[in-house]
């Protein structure tokens, strides 16, 4: 059974989550102080710590309903985050995000290529082609990283690339 196509997939889900600190999601929460955490910005409604738990209680809703028995609903992944004992638990919370994504990582990496066009369940409960699935969490790890970025960026006034792209 061929597996290039999974483990191409594996490298980039392993670069949305944790490679470069530009574009990764972990590599986003590097720089992100306490005060960042839990700032709702100006006239938004999510703080970065509620898109990390967000997040993470994808990664976790997705593998139970792909990998496992599909009875972990999104909400209740989110109950698990550890925030929800202690929010300004940062290195807590990323831990529990690391856990979420190598248990979906460790799911990704048993298929062969040829499970990639099998259907299987979102958490949403209706099936979609498993190589579509897995493509989701990459853009969703990307998305959220760049929304860390972004509030980050505002609150921390320090813009990596300002000017470059008004001139």
């Amino acid at each position: 059974m061929s597996r290039a196509a999974v483990e191409a997939l594996v490298y980039l889900l392993d670069e949305a989550f944790e490679g470069n600190e530009e574009h990764s999601l972990l590599g986003n929460l590097s720089n992100v102080t306490p005060e960042d955490w839990l700032a709702r910005p100006v006239e938004g409604t999510r703080t970065i710590a509620e898109i990390v738990d967000h997040a993470g209680a994808a990664k976790f809703a997705y593998w139970d309903h792909m990998f496992a028995d599909g009875s972990l609903s999104f909400d209740a992944g989110l109950r698990e985050s550890p925030s929800c004992r202690d929010r300004a638990d940062i290195e807590g919370i990323k831990r529990w995000l690391r856990e979420g994504h190598a248990r979906f990582r460790r799911g990704v990496a048993a298929l062969n290529d040829d499970d990639l066009v099998k259907p299987r369940n979102g958490h949403w409960s209706s099936a979609a082609e498993t190589r579509w699935l897995i493509s989701v969490l990459i853009q969703h790890d990307v998305y959220h990283a760049g929304e860390i970025n972004h509030l980050r960026a505002q609150r921390q006034d320090d813009d990596r690339w300002p000017g470059k792209w008004t001139q």
